[in-house]
């Protein structure tokens, strides 16, 4: 939460300026590097989010066992309570002071009797005792329930908090991209051939093969070809993915089954993005709606839009 209050007062937009001059605006490695805070931030906080569920499903549990417990132990209650009435009824009624007298004139054996009534005491002091064991169950199943009930709520708390922070942290990431790809799109436009320093966001291997792949900028198109002087689409993808020990196929049909299918709205860079039917074309995606790639012979490998042409689909190789 501190890094938040951090990034905030660090990523200040539309704010009044104080001093005399304007401070300068951040450089892209500056606002890269602001971006990619911020998603470590996030993920730190998605990995909270998902423990604090795995104790709400624990406490859910945990209430759901207190309940039947507590369920369990009243009916038990009940069922010994009746007992204990029912042989307290019987005791009175064969055991009492009536028959004690009536035993003086009759012939019944003392010690026979003495042994039924021992039995009949036993029996209900053992009731007496096995109603206080279950009312003493009932009450721990209760402070069970009510303890778990409390769990549930504190959790669920968290969560909402942890929505709430999720939520100024994503704003902040699209304001930060926002400033960031503003400064590359002045630079880049739909497509330039030109050597460009294109921020890339992450550290996975997916980000390390597409950095790899903006580093074979201006180098020729070749048919067949994966390097090192020159490439063809997917000679230059099977080439950034092998530089991090990912081994590709240098063909668009395999290199299509090769990773998780991902919808464009979720496409992150290093990802692969394919173009049309027949998928005869493939770059690699590495932000911003941009992609790198080696396009057709003539060409070279160098940054574009992938709006414009006919986008197929996308694959996730690696994280």
């Amino acid at each position: 939460m501190a890094f938040v209050g951090l990034a905030i007062s660090a990523i200040t937009f539309g704010a009044p300026v104080v001093s005399a001059t304007a401070d300068p605006k951040p450089s892209l490695k500056q606002l890269t590097k602001q971006v990619e805070d911020l998603y470590d931030e996030i993920e730190t906080l998605t990995e909270q989010y998902n423990g604090e569920r795995v104790r709400l499903k624990a406490a859910e549990r945990s209430a759901d066992l207190a309940k039947k417990n507590l369920a369990k132990s009243e009916a038990e209650l009940e069922v010994r309570r009746q007992k204990a009435s029912a042989l307290a009824q019987h005791s009175y009624m064969t055991n009492g002071l009536g028959n004690a007298l009536a035993l003086i004139d009759s012939d019944i054996d003392p010690r026979r009797y003495l042994d039924q009534a021992s039995t009949t005491y036993a029996l209900e002091l053992q009731q007496s005792q096995e109603v206080a064991e279950v009312t003493k169950a009932m009450d721990a199943a209760a402070r069970a329930r009510q303890s778990a009930s409390a769990r549930q709520a504190e959790v669920k708390k968290l969560l909402s908090g942890l929505d709430a922070r999720r939520d100024k942290i994503t704003s902040l990431i699209k304001k930060t991209e926002s400033s960031l790809y503003r400064q590359v799109s002045q630079t880049i436009g739909r497509e330039t051939r030109t050597r460009t320093d294109f921020p890339i966001i992450g550290d996975g291997k997916a980000a390390q093969a597409a950095r790899w792949a903006l580093a074979q900028q201006l180098k020729p198109y070749v048919w067949g070809a994966d390097g090192p002087g020159s490439f063809d689409c997917s000679g230059l993808v099977m080439a950034a993915y092998q530089s991090v020990g990912i081994s590709l196929p240098h063909y668009t049909g395999d290199q299509w089954t090769a990773g998780t299918h991902i919808p464009r709205d979720q496409l992150r860079p290093g990802d692969l993005v394919f173009f049309y039917s027949d998928l005869h074309h493939v770059g690699i995606y590495i932000g911003n709606g941009y992609m790198i790639h080696a396009p057709r012979t003539g060409d070279v490998v160098h940054i574009a839009k992938i709006d414009g042409r006919p986008f197929a689909g996308a694959v996730r190789v690696a994280d």
